[in-house]
């Protein structure tokens, strides 16, 4: 199981969790959609990572090199 799936796992887990103990409509809305906001920043970040061919970090990367080499 990776990270991502542990991640989402635990935010359906709470989201079951908060609906059963919060009685109000309005409020039991709340913390569901701040879970929401987690999940998708969880999988955007994700795709985010995983199909990134940036030069931007070898940039970073180089820079911190010549930093190292002084």
């Amino acid at each position: 199981m990776n990270r991502l799936a542990a991640a989402l796992i635990a935010y359906a887990v709470l989201g079951v969790l908060s609906w059963l103990t919060i009685g109000d409509a309005r409020i039991r809305a709340v913390p569901l959609g701040i879970l929401a906001l987690f999940a998708v920043k969880s999988v955007l970040r994700r795709n985010e990572t995983m199909h990134s061919d940036t030069p931007e970090h070898e940039e970073v990367s180089e820079a911190n090199k010549d930093l190292a080499e002084g």
